[in-house]
């Protein structure tokens, strides 16, 4: 394994007591940066920090809650300057046509997906801009890109974070904030779950290398984008989609 040097920074992973988010705060920590993760579940947070060790820490957000976020970032930057935020926590909202998914979570997968993100940069840039530093890496998905069919929600959703990216990173150009996005194809995590098994074959069908991803491969083109070695890209979509993406 590459070590990339994140030493001394600090770090916010949402979603970072499971799959991706748990790789991502696992690769960070071994770069020599400590990490604190939000995530909705408190038993996981103290799960997974127990895993990590003492530069790891957690606190319980709900995303999409602009008070509970805002109290969050109050908590992370009382301990010093946040360096890097990794929008990962997400949601598939199950599957369905379009016209069959009810309004209910249609919008919640927008809120956790897109508003959530949009929230915790409005919670931390401010103090990155201060600072005259920070990486933020939000992770979209493939299917934001080509959009997948029994999906529009999440597809939608993960679009948008896409244009979120590219709209973010240009505010911030010139400030020392770098922002980026990856679309990576799907990685075998506890968000299966809440997919049909007739859209996971369908997923695997796409993907040329016949595989899905690892959260430890993700992992490593996040810490990349979060390190200093990323020093001239911004509102940049990087796939990690295993030979899907033609485009």
């Amino acid at each position: 394994m590459n070590r990339i040097d994140l030493s001394g920074r600090r770090a916010v992973v949402t979603g970072g007591a499971r799959g991706i988010g748990l790789a991502t705060a696992e690769r960070m920590i071994d770069s020599g940066a400590s990490v604190i993760l939000w995530d909705v579940d408190g038993a996981a947070i103290e799960a997974a920090v127990g895993q990590l060790g003492p530069q790891a820490s957690g606190s319980v957000v709900e995303l999409t809650d602009e008070t509970s976020v805002g109290a969050a970032a109050v908590a992370a930057l009382a301990g010093g300057n946040i360096d890097i935020l990794i929008n990962n926590a997400g949601i598939t909202g199950g599957n369905g046509k379009t016209w069959e998914l009810e309004p209910a979570i249609w919008r919640k997968t927008l809120e956790v997906n897109l508003v959530g993100p949009y929230l915790t940069a409005r919670a931390l840039v401010p103090a990155m801009v201060e600072a005259g530093y920070g990486r933020i890496v939000n992770v979209a998905s493939i299917a934001g890109k080509e959009g997948n069919p029994n999906a529009s929600h999440y597809s939608a959703s993960k679009a948008g974070l896409i244009g979120l990216t590219k709209s973010l990173g240009k505010e911030l150009a010139g400030s020392g904030v770098l922002v980026n996005c990856i679309t990576p194809a799907a990685a075998r995590t506890a968000i299966f779950d809440q997919m049909s098994q007739e859209h996971i074959d369908f997923m695997l069908s796409k993907i040329p290398l016949a595989r899905f991803v690892e959260p430890s491969e993700v992992a490593a083109m996040i810490v990349w984008l979060s390190s200093e070695d990323c020093s001239f890209s911004t509102g940049a979509v990087f796939d990690i989609s295993g030979g899907r993406a033609v485009y």
